[in-house]
């Protein structure tokens, strides 16, 4: 199907293809379209150019660091990105934890965490698949318990990619044991840094 452009949508192709040309570094577009993938470092820099920009988070609500694109221009810039071989952002921070807290976070977590994902100051890993729970989530069997203000966590997860480079980790944790199977479940952010965590 052919789809002829607005003059305004044109414009704002241009202006992407011309961004990317300019400010995506030679050497991160190059390994890219080698397939060799990128550094940690690497990544953090590209997502701060694109956050400079105000471009780090097309999918995201304006108000918390989003573009407000159409969902053409989000399409355009996706186009625009794999042609010039950029990189794709971390789809830990923005695809997931990032819309869960703008969705459900408190306006503490949305301050502390939002403006660091954005900028790439803050890496995260996911938790949810265990040695006997991998896509069935019901049979979760990592528990978190009160404790005062906090929760104190005991299990372990598997599968769980980039935990070595992660700041802070997004896990499903069990947190009512009467509940049924697929209830009782809670979304926690832990530090990586927190005592007892040992990544293997």
């Amino acid at each position: 199907m052919q789809i002829t452009l607005t003059p305004d949508q044109a414009a704002f192709d241009e202006e992407v293809r011309t961004f990317l040309a300019e400010s995506l570094p030679a050497e991160i577009s190059e390994r890219v379209k080698l397939g060799k993938g990128v550094s940690k470092d690497q990544l953090g820099a590209w997502t701060r150019i694109l956050n400079e920009k105000g471009w780090a988070a097309p999918n995201w609500p304006r108000e918390y660091g989003g573009t407000g694109w159409s969902l053409v221009e989000r399409h355009l810039f996706d186009v625009a990105c794999r042609a010039a071989h950029a990189p794709q952002l971390s789809g830990f921070g923005f695809n997931m934890v990032g819309p869960a807290i703008i969705r459900y976070g408190s306006e503490a977590q949305k301050a502390e965490f939002l403006p660091k994902i954005l900028n790439a100051d803050l890496w995260w890993c996911q938790g949810y698949s265990e040695p006997q729970a991998g896509s069935d989530l019901a049979t979760v069997r990592t528990r978190a318990e009160r404790d005062g203000e906090d929760y104190r966590v005991t299990g372990s997860k598997i599968w769980t990619s980039a935990a070595e480079d992660a700041d802070w980790i997004f896990a499903l944790v069990r947190t009512d044991s009467e509940a049924k199977p697929q209830r009782g479940i809670s979304f926690l952010l832990i530090d990586m840094q927190s005592a007892g965590i040992t990544v293997e």
